[in-house]
């Protein structure tokens, strides 16, 4: 059956809100994995990215578990800002320890989850443009929001 997400983490990984991500770096990835680390650690905007989610992927009542919607939402983002092909997608999930501790699959040992090419094609396309601009809409919106309140805050303070 497809999650939303695993509830709880694995032996040996960080919580997802916690991970460590480098601020400084001037990477394309880093601001996009603390943007997908504030959904996750932010219930309310989690709960309404999920609920685009699954009006088109669906969650199987049966078989086995596949990637949870998470995952598909995290690979997917990764892979459009890297420019990535499958091939480079699978390398990065595979072996970057941040993308693995904010995808929640970071384990150490001969149990580390491991995600193949055909696995990541046959899951990752299922997130379309549409779906996209609908979270983009909503992260931006929220962004907004936040920014009120703290000018909002700042200006009880200063007063």
């Amino acid at each position: 059956m497809r999650r939303r997400f695993r509830q709880e983490a694995d032996l040996g990984s960080f919580p997802i809100e916690e991970v460590p991500i480098p601020l400084r770096s001037r990477d394309e990835l880093p601001p996009v994995l603390r943007a997908l680390q504030f959904i996750y650690a932010t219930p309310e905007l989690r709960g309404k990215v999920f609920a685009i989610l699954e009006k088109k992927i669906t969650l199987h009542k049966m078989g086995t578990p596949g990637m949870s919607l998470w995952e598909i939402l995290c690979m997917g983002v990764i892979r459009l800002t890297l420019k990535a092909n499958y091939d480079r997608l699978e390398h990065t999930v595979n072996y970057d320890e941040i993308v693995r501790a904010i995808l929640g699959t970071q384990k150490f040992g001969a149990e580390k989850k491991e995600y193949a090419v055909q696995t990541l094609r046959d899951n990752v396309y299922l997130l379309d443009e549409e779906m996209l601009v609908q979270i983009n809409e909503l992260v931006v919106s929220y962004g907004h929001e936040l920014k009120k309140k703290r000018k909002k805050t700042i200006r009880k303070q200063q007063g």
